[in-house]
């Protein structure tokens, strides 16, 4: 079968290929049981794990920025595993299960339980996240316009899980208790599976997804089939990394806390290593090749900044809702983390056809451009937070449309740049890579969750009792996003400024 031929005989629905709505639906419960669950995580380890301890907001930023960075390192191993051994398919299924697993694990009211649930979610993520949206660029040709709204609608997909599950399990988790609402992420995460099960009985992903060859799951290694080795050996790591998030120690000097945490360690040795192989790839590759693979690293940079800032949200925007946004009558705290995907549901069709209309036109801009005006978008919504202290009542609480409006910015950034980065990469990268390189495009969220736990830190206000709200906490929240603000306008401008030679490496890739 010819290329062509392949991509003709899909059957379409609104332009596009079948398939992607059945990976929609099935991205779209599993980030219901992903956002779901992170609503909870930060507010759940303040008032729960470490709730006696004087640095709980220290060690809350420590774990959660491990937790982050290893939930996205992961995709590296398992887009490599996945393009060697298993497959999208294989891969897509090991990692919904173990998800699946980790959270209703994290439904069971013990520490221990806790920190492996953790681990579980994490192995998981790595099998899962890069194989799904890979699987989404195998349905458009090399080059197709289609291929940016099609990740464009996608992503929407994510959204609605997004949306919906922050209003739902926080509600479950204020209502009857934390576990409830863990529990219902893992119902969530088991439908996604069901979703994408459904798909491949219906033959709607061809040939698709399936191992590099049909004798490489059969292959030994130490006498062991390659098939079944692989999920063994994940299985097996996840203790290992449930005890390394567990180990977290803050150390007090000089009245300052500092914590000694090897995740860290092993993460910095993660990123080296993936650098060193992505330049002795480039070092093979042909020179249009190693054009593609630099730009493709080079987005990734820029969209580590951007994450840095952006998943802020889970951790430090949510404490200051908790702490000094006036939200009676409204909704929770752990419910504002819904907020985001709202705005992203609401603007990504708009969006989307305006990238289609620009299109028409030969008006739109190049990926760097639109990297550059994400940024700057970044940079005024932590600007509006910043401002917010001036409106603060006597209490020290701001008025909710601050973060509404912070949120609806930020979301305005991010659809400048998530979705078109995700589509970029399936161009940019040779084929032989296409599933590591996405592996490395998601990468990007695990050194910015770096970022996340340094300012987490930065911004800790330390108590072991329940009160934390007042003037003293909008202070040192208010001038923390004033900073952030003049670090993403900054990086923003200096995007735009190296838009033409980005540009000019690019080439034909759009």
């Amino acid at each position: 079968m010819t290329e062509s031929t392949e991509f003709s005989d899909q059957k379409q629905i609104f332009g596009h290929p079948q398939g992607l709505f059945y990976l929609f639906f099935a991205e779209l419960w599993e980030r219901f049981s992903f956002y779901g669950m992170r609503a909870l995580l930060t507010l759940y380890m303040i008032d729960v794990i470490f709730k006696a301890l004087a640095e709980r907001d220290y060690a809350t930023a420590a774990v959660y920025s491990s937790y982050g960075s290893l939930v996205y390192a992961s995709t590296v191993i398992g887009g490599k595993l996945s393009d060697k051994i298993l497959g999208m398919r294989n891969s897509i299924f090991l990692g919904g299960i173990l998800m699946s697993i980790g959270h209703f694990v994290l439904a069971i009211e013990n520490d221990i339980a806790f920190f492996l649930a953790l681990s579980l979610i994490i192995v998981g993520n790595g099998f899962f996240k890069p194989n799904i949206s890979t699987f989404v660029g195998t349905l458009y040709e090399k080059g197709d316009p289609k291929k940016d709204s099609g990740f464009t609608i996608f992503y929407m997909g994510i959204n609605i899980g997004g949306w919906v599950a922050p209003l739902l399990c926080g509600w479950l988790a204020a209502t009857y208790g934390w576990h409830y609402g863990f529990g219902l992420a893992g119902i969530g995460m088991l439908t996604g599976l069901i979703v994408f099960w459904r798909g491949i009985q219906n033959n709607v992903f061809g040939d698709r997804g399936l191992p590099p060859n049909e004798y490489v799951l059969e292959k030994k290694v130490l006498g062991v089939k390659q098939g079944i080795l692989v999920p063994v050996l994940a299985v097996l790591a996840a203790p290992l990394i449930a005890l390394l998030l567990s180990s977290y120690k803050a150390v007090a000097t000089d009245g300052m806390f500092a914590d000694q945490n090897i995740v860290n360690i092993i993460f910095t040795g993660i990123g080296i290593a993936v650098l060193a192989y992505l330049a002795y790839e480039m070092y093979k590759a042909n020179v249009k090749e190693r054009k593609e693979l630099f730009v493709a690293v080079l987005l990734t940079f820029f969209m580590t900044i951007f994450w840095g800032f952006h998943e802020l949200s889970g951790s430090v925007i949510t404490l200051f809702a908790a702490r000094n946004i006036d939200l009676e009558g409204i909704m929770s705290a752990a419910q504002t983390n819904s907020l985001n995907s709202m705005f992203i549901i609401i603007l990504a069709i708009p969006i989307s056809m305006m990238w289609t209309w620009l299109s028409k036109k030969k008006w739109n801009p190049r990926t760097p451009y639109k990297f550059g005006l994400g940024l700057l978008f970044a940079g005024i919504s932590f600007y509006v937070l910043a401002l917010s202290g001036g409106s603060a009542n006597e209490s020290g609480f701001v008025p909710f449309t601050y973060l509404l409006l912070m949120y609806f910015l930020l979301s305005v950034g991010e659809l400048f740049m998530s979705p078109v980065g995700l589509s970029k990469m399936t161009d940019l990268a040779p084929m032989r890579l296409i599933a590591f390189i996405m592996g490395v495009w998601f990468l990007s969220s695990a050194f910015a969750f770096q970022i996340v736990g340094f300012i987490g830190k930065q911004l800790a206000i330390e108590s072991t009792d329940g009160d934390v709200s007042g003037f003293a906490t909008l202070s040192v929240y208010t001038d923390g996003f004033m900073l952030i603000a003049k670090y993403a306008l900054g990086a923003g401008v200096i995007v735009l400024l190296a838009s033409p030679l980005i540009k000019k490496l690019m080439g034909k890739v759009h």
